[in-house]
């Protein structure tokens, strides 16, 4: 779906810069929903420099096989922010509680 929509507007050029632009994005906001933890600066570089190698791999599938990897990156991200948001007004439920017993 994703793949058409941008073949349909960009035709064959610079496609595959397209797709890893899109999925190197996608990757990195549910890298950050779902498996972030507080890493010193060193290690994050090389965490996000691993994710831009593989996602020049999923690109290919992306790309040339025509998989989708966008869609399933969306579903990830609002799946992951889902998540998210009712563990954070589950936590904020949870302090407001113990606030009112002390």
């Amino acid at each position: 779906m994703v793949f058409d929509y941008v073949f349909e507007l960009n035709g064959t050029d610079n496609i595959f810069w397209i797709f890893y632009v899109m999925n190197l994005i996608l990757s990195a906001i549910a890298y950050q929903l779902g498996f972030a933890k507080k890493l010193p600066i060193a290690k994050n570089i090389i965490v996000y420099i691993l994710l831009m190698v593989g996602t020049f791999v999923i690109t290919i599938f992306s790309t040339v096989m025509r998989m989708p990897t966008i869609e399933c990156l969306i579903i990830i991200i609002l799946v992951l922010g889902i998540y998210r948001f009712r563990l954070h007004r589950e936590r904020k439920n949870r302090s407001d509680v113990q606030e009112d017993n002390a």
